[in-house]
């Protein structure tokens, strides 16, 4: 799939501050190798990939929500916690090694070992990633093997990005040039996510490399922010996943001066990282499983910003809402409806809500609209729904999919 079907004009609109690189990937910044390949987890698709910074790296991470994190989180945060950098990201792909006991947890402190001794790093450099099936165990031996198998110096964005699927359709990556200080620094970044994506951190992993140097504190609070305005906002299923995490690494090989909220130029490099992040969310949300349309839905003039997040999710995530975008039906109601039961209060009678450039609903009241119209807006691949509350001065986006019969087929013969 095409980069720009899935990045907004805003986002590909190249300034002096921002380029977006042509096939641009976590490979882009200087320093950074990636790559993957199949050791056996699955029956034949890429399954092992790995980042890795010939320096290491100041980190950041934002990890899922769900009570029952799986083991690799727990490793993960733990390598994190020693000094808050990292050198090093090993991720397979078909067994998530959640919910896998004292077993699953020793397995994958066994894989941050056997990775961190292979590039001769110390074992905290080194995080570990897995996405797949619930409660089965990680085939060490072939992921012993595999590790030892990785070659050195490898440049291969595209077979990382494949080495991560699971029911995705297609690899997600960006990267983008930015101007800070008169240099040029590079913020990539590569997701996978289809199922089990829902609000607060689902079924999604992405991994963002910059070669900026970055205070390690602002990177993080910068991420938390941005993490809770994109990846956060999008939905497929409204399930929330045991093992998704976003990871950053900044190597500094721009050799840039310091970034810090004080500098000059921090908003300039906070925007760069917003739109590796809400580009990859959007492509997250079309990549849905089954989907064939993106929706994107924005709230504006609610009375707060948490109220704007609460209510666009809520609309975006109603498999009502969902069907009738994928049944190309402009029932409005389902919408009306979505906001009704958002426990926020809502004046009907200020209500604008809009298809696109159609409107709907005008004051609280429904507008005739050619049914014609409406349908050939519904049938394109990218849907937007505004919804105008007029109660305050805060907005918010969420994204989401269409609800097809294919995503019931995708998760019945997910086993199989």
């Amino acid at each position: 799939m095409k980069l720009t079907d899935f990045v907004t004009e805003v986002d590909l609109l190249e300034t002096e501050d921002y380029k977006v690189i042509s096939d641009g990937s976590v490979i882009s910044p200087q320093g950074i190798q990636a790559g993957g390949f199949h050791c056996g987890i699955k029956r034949k698709r890429p399954d092992l990939g790995w980042i890795y910074s010939e320096v290491p790296a100041e980190a950041a991470g934002v990890y899922t929500t769900n009570q029952f994190q799986a083991a690799p989180l727990k490793v993960t945060q733990e390598s994190l916690d020693v000094e808050q950098k990292l050198q090093s990201i090993l991720v397979n792909s078909g067994v998530a090694n959640s919910c896998t006991g004292e077993e699953g947890l020793q397995n994958a402190y066994n894989m941050r070992a056997f990775f961190a001794q292979h590039f001769s790093l110390p074992e905290h450099y080194t995080a570990v990633v897995s996405t797949g099936l619930i409660g089965t165990q990680i085939p060490m031996e072939k992921v012993k093997q595999g590790i030892n198998q990785i070659p050195f110096h490898v440049q291969e964005a595209e077979q990382f990005g494949r080495s991560i699927l699971t029911t995705d359709t297609f690899i997600k990556h960006i990267a983008i040039e930015l101007n800070i200080d008169g240099q040029k620094v590079i913020i990539g970044g590569a997701a996978k996510g289809s199922g089990m994506v829902h609000p607060n951190m689902a079924t999604m992993l992405s991994f963002i490399t910059t070669d900026a140097k970055v205070d390690q504190d602002d990177l993080s609070a910068a991420l938390r922010e941005i993490t809770q305005s994109t990846f956060n906002m999008i939905t497929v299923d409204g399930d929330t996943s045991t093992n998704d995490m976003v990871l950053a690494m900044a190597n500094g090989m721009a050799e840039n001066k310091t970034l810090t909220k004080d500098h000059p130029e921090w908003d300039v490099f906070k925007q760069g990282l917003n739109i590796i992040c809400e580009s990859l969310s959007k492509m997250i949300a079309r990549d849905g499983e089954g989907a064939t349309k993106l929706i994107e839905v924005e709230v504006q003039g609610a009375s707060t910003h948490e109220a704007a997040q609460k209510i666009s999710k809520t609309i975006v995530g109603s498999n009502l809402v969902k069907s009738a975008v994928f049944g190309n039906d402009a029932n409005w109601g389902r919408i009306v409806n979505a906001l009704g039961y958002t426990g926020e209060p809502i004046q009907l009678e200020k209500l604008n809500v809009y298809l696109g450039s159609i409107t709907v609903i005008e004051n609280g009241s429904p507008v005739l609209f050619n049914e014609e119209d409406a349908i050939t807006y519904l049938n394109q691949e990218n849907i937007q729904i505004f919804v105008d509350l007029k109660q305050g001065e805060s907005q918010a986006t969420a994204w989401g999919c269409d609800l097809t019969y294919d995503y019931v087929k995708i998760n019945a013969a997910y086993r199989t």
